[in-house]
């Protein structure tokens, strides 16, 4: 659920009061919303035409006033025109510094606690940590204590009621936002139509490389056929066939020399006897 969705609910009670609310009874009305638990938006209120009576009253133009200071201003805004407001309560005080936090988070998400302390004027860290600790829990915004870093920062906030005259300045700024997201956007569909193109020539490059390392791994398999096995040496195996033919060749004038020897042995001993 989204950040101060309930806020607008908690306003109406208010709302149907004022329409019978007029001159004290609405500075009073005034005074009680402002007050209230759980109330943060009030243009609704601001806008009501009973309401809208009290800033010509110079005796309930104050009020007026301060329902101006609630709606869209700060509690530094409030110290500087005190002079001329209602004095605030507790609950309004508090109230208005979460108000202030969320003005300060428009401008930027990172809150530094000097500039937090300063613009609340809180005595102390701790206390400051714990108005924020309140504002989570309130719904009012959402964000992460730095305590390292002295900082808060701010993820999302609510939605305070805008001021009159700040209208276009809104405009303006959601228009800047609005081409700069699309900038960002168009650069970033330049650069996947760049990635996607590299990727497919990387892919048409891997499958080159596979039909060629496959075209040389075949010719290779046919030369070894054609050569014969190879020995764990990586030798072709020639030697054995020629080694084994050799030793037939010699094989022969061996057996021929020892027939030749014998029949000589028999010719001497013919001669001999012959002698006889």
């Amino acid at each position: 659920m989204e950040l101060g969705t309930n806020f607008a609910a908690k306003l109406e009670p208010f709302l149907l009061i004022s329409k019978s609310a007029k001159g004290a009874a609405a500075a009073k009305l005034i005074q009680d919303a402002t007050s209230a638990q759980g109330v943060f938006v009030f243009a609704e209120l601001l806008e009501l035409p009973n309401i809208q009576e009290l800033a010509n009253n110079e005796q309930h133009a104050p009020f007026f006033s301060l329902l101006q200071v609630f709606s869209y201003r700060t509690y530094k805004d409030y110290l500087a025109n005190k002079d001329s407001l209602p004095q605030l309560n507790q609950a309004q005080i508090i109230k208005l510094k979460h108000l202030s936090i969320v003005s300060l988070a428009a401008n930027r998400r990172i809150l530094p606690y000097s500039l937090l302390l300063q613009e609340l004027q809180m005595p102390t860290i701790r206390d400051l940590e714990d108005l924020i600790i309140d504002a989570i829990y309130l719904d009012i915004l959402r964000g992460k204590l730095d305590q390292k870093e002295q900082q808060l920062e701010i993820e999302y906030t609510m939605g305070r009621d805008l001021e009159p005259g700040k209208a276009e300045a809104v405009l303006a700024a959601l228009q800047t936002w609005a081409s700069t997201t699309a900038s960002v956007l168009s650069a970033l569909d330049n650069k996947l139509a760049q990635i996607a193109s590299y990727n497919a020539a990387v892919a048409v490059d891997n499958e080159e490389h596979d039909r060629a390392y496959n075209v040389i791994l075949k010719d290779v398999s046919k030369d070894t056929k054609k050569r014969g096995p190879l020995t764990a040496g990586g030798n072709i195996m020639r030697g054995v066939v020629d080694l084994t033919d050799a030793m037939d060749v010699d094989e022969e004038p061996r057996m021929k020399g020892r027939k030749g020897m014998a029949v000589d042995a028999m010719m001497k001993q013919q001669r001999k006897r012959n002698r006889f």
